[in-house]
C-alpha cells in the first residue's frame, strides 16, 4: 500500500506538470467549452410531457397455498409484491409498459414518424421514453420528448392507456385459464379427500384405536397398580417360599412323597390291612415261640401275610398310583407328622397359587408395557393420516373457493394500476438539454486538458526537481545551490534573464554562498582517512553550470585561508576567463605544450586564489590532457608548489572524455548537474558510464534549484533567513574605516 507521503509527491508532481504547461490546457479546455456553447444555440426546442400510473394489488394472484394475496402474505393491502424480496416489482411492470409489443400498438395507433418521414422504430421510442419510480411511492412516471408538443403528450397519453388495456385483458385472460384448471382439479381433489379419510380408517380399526391419548394415560396407570401389585404377590410368595422350605425340612419328604403319604395315612382301607398286617406278625411271632418254620400254623400265617402285602400294594397302588415309592415306615404316622405334612402340602399349594399369580402380573404388564412402546409410531402415523387429510380438504375448500372467486374476476375490468395523471401539452421547451451540453464540453475540455498536459509531461524526458536527479544520480548530496535570476525591466520588455557571477565574491552573505561554502564543508569531511587535494568539477551535459560551482567552490575554499588554484580545462568551451574577467591568451594549452611558463600563466583573482584559464584551443584537447605534461603538472600543483587544493572545470561526459582522464590523475570527480537542463537519457547515460567503469564520484551537487518547481520547499527558510537587511549605522561606519 502506498504511503501517504509517496500519494503527496505524486499530486505535487502532478501539479507541477500543471504549472508547466497551463497555457496549452487552459487553451483546449476554453476551445472545447465555446464549441459546446456554439452548439447550443443550433439546438431545435425540445417538449417534454409527464403522465403519472400508480400501481395497486393485483385482482388475483396463482402463487402458493392462496390464489389471492392477503395481509399475512404480500404486505398490506394496496402493495404489489415481488418474488424476489430486494426488488421493487414496479421494476417489472416497467419492463412490461416499454415491452416491444405494447410500443409497437402505441406506434400503430399514433402513427409515428422519424426525421425521415419513416415509420418510427421501437428502440427509438424506447430511447425518448423515460420511466421513473418517484421514490416512496408506487407511482411511476412517465415522460417523452419530442420536437412536437402535442405528439409528446399523445405518446405518454396512449403509452398508459396501451398498458392498462393489456393489464386488463391479462388479469382476465389469467383467471379463466385458471378457473379452468381448477376445474379440472377438483374431481382429484376431491378423490385425495376420500382415499385419505379411508386409510385413516383402515389405520384406526386395524390398531384397535378409539384415542390414544386417554389409552396411554390409562396404560400409564394400569402399569403403575401392576407394579404394586407384583411387589405385593411378590413378598408374599417370598414368605410363604420360607414357610414351604421350614416344613420340607421338618417332614423331610418331597411334595409328591409328602401328597403319597397323606392320602395313605388317611385311607381306611390301607390302614385297616395295615393293621391286620401288624396282628399276623404278633401271630407269628407267638407261633414261632411254639413251633418250627415248617409248621402248617406258620405256614398258613406266612400265606395270610404275603396276601395281605399284596392286597396292601394293590391298595396303596389304587390310591397314589403305582410311581409313587412310599417307605414302609410312612404307611402309619402319627397326628404330628400328619399336621405337618398337611401345612407343607397347604403351603406348597399356596406358593403354586403366588407363583401363577405373579406370572400372570407379569405377563400383563409385559402386553401394556409394548403397547405403551408402540403407541408413540401409532400417534405419528395417525397425525400423519389426519394431516394429509386435513391438506386435501383444505386444498379442496380453497379451490372451490377460488372457483368462484375467478368467475367473478372472468367478468371484471380491473387491473394492477391506474392513472391518475394524463399527460398535458407542454408550453415551454426544455431547457435542461442545453446546460447538458454545456456539462458535457466541461467535462470533455477538462478531459482533454488533462490528457493534454500528461502527454506533454510523458514526452518531457527532462528532470525538473531535485528529487528526480537524485532518484537517475545515486550519489551523495553534497549540497544544493539556486537559481541566480536577475530582473531586466524596460518600458519595452520585461524579462528574467540568468547572471553568471561569482557570488561568493560578489554576494558574500546570500544564500547561494552559504550554499557553496556547505558544499566545501561537506567536501572536507568526505573522507576522513585521506584529504582530499585535487577534485575534477563535471556534468553530464552544457549548460549544467559547472564552471559557475567551480569559481563559486574555489572562492568558498579559498576565503577559508587555504590557497586554491583553479583550471580551466575545458579547452573546447573555456569559461573561467569570462567569469574571473580574464586574458585567455595564455593559458593550460600554452603551458602544456611548453609555449608558456606556469608562473606567467596564472592569474591571482583573489586572496589565496589563483586561475588558471584554458588558454587556445588546441587541435586535440584530449592528447594534450592525457600527456605525461599534465600528470607531472597537477602533481606538482598538489605536492611540491604552493596549493592545498586544486579545482579542475572539465567539460561535460558525455560530450568528451576529458573528465574522465583528468579523473585518473585526481582524487575524484565532482559531479554537477542542474533540473530543467539535464533529461533522464542523459542522466542514465552518464550514470551508467561512472558506474561502468569504477570512477570515483565524490558527491553530487544540484545546481540551479526553482524553488517553486520542488514538491518540497527546501530553500524557503533560507530565503527567509538570508533576506537583506539594512546596515546599522555603526556598520557602516567600520565599512567605512
Amino acid at each position: 500500500m502506498e504511503s501517504r507521503e509517496t500519494i503527496d509527491l505524486d499530486l505535487n508532481r502532478y501539479l507541477l506538470m500543471l504549472k508547466r504547461w497551463w497555457i496549452p490546457a487552459a487553451t483546449i479546455f476554453i476551445a472545447t467549452v465555446m464549441l459546446s456553447a456554439v452548439a447550443t444555440r443550433f439546438m431545435k426546442p425540445s417538449y417534454e410531457a409527464e403522465g403519472k400510473l400508480l400501481f395497486r394489488i393485483p385482482s388475483f394472484k396463482v402463487v402458493g397455498s392462496n390464489l389471492l394475496p392477503t395481509t399475512t402474505e404480500g404486505g398490506s393491502t394496496g402493495d404489489l409484491k415481488s418474488l424476489i424480496a430486494s426488488q421493487n416489482p414496479i421494476n417489472t411492470e416497467i419492463e412490461v409498459l416499454s415491452s416491444p409489443s405494447l410500443l409497437q400498438k402505441t406506434i400503430d395507433k399514433l402513427q409515428l414518424k422519424d426525421k425521415e418521414g419513416q415509420p418510427l422504430t421501437v428502440k427509438a421510442l424506447q430511447k425518448s421514453l423515460v420511466l421513473k419510480i418517484i421514490g416512496g411511492t408506487d407511482v411511476l412516471r412517465i415522460s417523452y420528448s419530442s420536437l412536437d408538443p402535442e405528439e409528446a403528450a399523445a405518446v405518454v397519453n396512449t403509452v398508459m392507456n396501451v398498458y392498462v388495456e393489456n393489464d386488463i385483458i391479462t388479469n382476465r385472460s389469467e383467471a379463466a385459464a385458471t378457473r379452468q384448471f381448477i376445474a379440472r382439479q377438483l374431481p382429484k381433489t376431491q378423490e385425495a379427500v376420500d382415499k385419505a379419510e379411508r386409510e385413516l380408517r383402515i389405520f384406526k380399526q386395524k390398531n384397535r384405536i378409539a384415542d390414544l391419548t386417554e389409552e396411554t394415560r390409562s396404560a400409564v396407570g394400569i402399569i403403575g397398580n401392576l407394579n404394586n401389585e407384583i411387589n405385593t404377590v411378590q413378598a408374599q410368595l417370598d414368605e410363604v417360599n420360607a414357610q414351604t422350605n421350614e416344613l420340607r425340612q421338618k417332614v423331610n419328604l418331597s411334595s409328591q412323597n409328602a401328597l403319597a403319604v397323606s392320602a395313605l395315612s388317611q385311607s381306611p382301607a390301607v390302614q385297616g390291612i395295615l393293621t391286620q398286617l401288624q396282628d399276623i406278625d404278633r401271630q407269628l411271632a407267638s407261633e414261632r415261640s411254639r413251633f418250627q418254620d415248617d409248621n402248617p400254623a406258620i405256614i398258613n400265617l406266612e400265606a395270610k401275610k404275603a396276601n395281605l402285602r399284596a392286597l396292601l400294594q394293590q391298595q396303596i397302588s389304587q390310591t397314589v398310583g403305582n410311581n409313587a415309592q412310599v417307605p414302609q415306615n410312612l404307611l402309619q404316622i402319627g397326628e404330628l407328622r400328619q399336621n405337618l405334612i398337611q401345612n407343607f402340602l397347604q403351603s406348597e399349594v399356596q406358593r403354586f397359587g403366588l407363583s401363577q399369580r405373579l406370572a400372570s402380573l407379569y405377563n400383563s404388564r409385559s402386553n401394556y408395557e409394548q403397547r405403551v412402546k408402540v403407541i408413540p409410531q401409532l400417534v405419528q402415523n395417525q397425525r400423519e393420516l389426519e394431516r394429509k387429510v386435513e391438506v386435501a380438504e383444505s386444498t379442496y375448500q380453497t379451490l372451490l373457493k377460488k372457483v368462484q372467486e375467478l368467475q367473478l374476476v372472468e367478468n371484471t375490468n380491473t387491473a394492477s394500476s391506474r392513472i391518475i395523471a394524463q399527460a398535458l401539452v407542454p408550453t415551454d421547451p426544455v431547457a435542461g438539454k442545453k446546460i447538458i451540453v454545456l456539462l458535457l464540453g466541461v467535462m470533455f475540455g477538462l478531459c482533454l486538458a488533462t490528457t493534454t498536459v500528461l502527454f506533454l509531461g510523458v514526452r518531457d524526458r527532462s528532470l525538473k526537481t531535485l528529487k528526480e536527479v537524485r532518484d537517475v544520480f545515486r550519489y551523495t548530496l553534497l549540497g544544493i545551490v539556486p537559481l541566480s535570476v536577475k530582473k531586466v525591466r524596460s518600458r519595452f520588455s520585461s524579462a528574467e534573464s540568468i547572471t553568471q557571477k561569482v557570488a561568493v565574491r560578489d554576494m558574500p552573505h546570500s544564500l547561494t554562498s552559504e550554499m557553496y561554502r556547505m558544499i566545501q564543508a561537506n567536501l572536507k569531511f568526505l573522507s576522513s582517512d585521506k584529504v582530499l587535494k585535487t577534485i575534477v568539477v563535471t556534468s553530464a551535459v552544457p549548460k549544467e553550470g559547472k564552471s559557475t560551482v567551480s569559481a563559486n567552490l574555489a572562492a568558498a575554499i579559498a576565503q577559508l585561508g587555504r590557497k586554491v588554484l583553479l583550471i580551466d580545462a575545458d579547452m573546447r568551451v573555456p569559461s573561467q576567463h569570462h567569469l574571473w574577467e580574464l586574458n585567455n591568451v595564455v593559458g593550460l594549452s600554452e603551458v602544456l605544450v611548453g609555449q608558456a611558463e606556469v608562473n606567467t600563466a596564472v592569474s591571482k583573482v583573489m586572496d589565496n586564489l589563483d586561475v588558471l584559464t584554458a588558454g587556445v584551443r588546441p587541435p586535440n584537447p584530449l592528447a594534450l590532457l592525457d600527456s605525461k605534461r599534465m600528470a607531472s603538472l597537477l602533481d606538482n600543483f598538489s605536492s611540491q608548489s604552493n596549493y592545498d587544493f586544486v579545482i579542475i572545470d572539465a567539460p561535460p561526459l558525455l560530450l568528451a572524455a576529458d573528465a574522465l582522464t583528468l579523473s585518473q590523475m585526481t582524487d575524484g570527480i565532482l559531479l554537477v548537474s542542474r533540473p530543467g537542463v539535464i533529461d533522464s537519457n542523459s542522466a542514465n547515460a552518464a550514470q551508467e558510464m561512472l558506474e561502468r567503469s569504477n570512477y570515483n564520484v565524490l558527491g553530487l551537487v544540484v545546481n540551479g534549484i526553482i524553488d517553486k518547481n520542488e514538491s518540497s520547499t527546501y530553500l524557503y527558510h533560507g530565503h527567509e533567513y538570508f533576506q537583506p537587511r539594512e546596515l546599522t549605522k555603526e556598520f557602516k561606519g567600520l565599512a567605512k574605516k
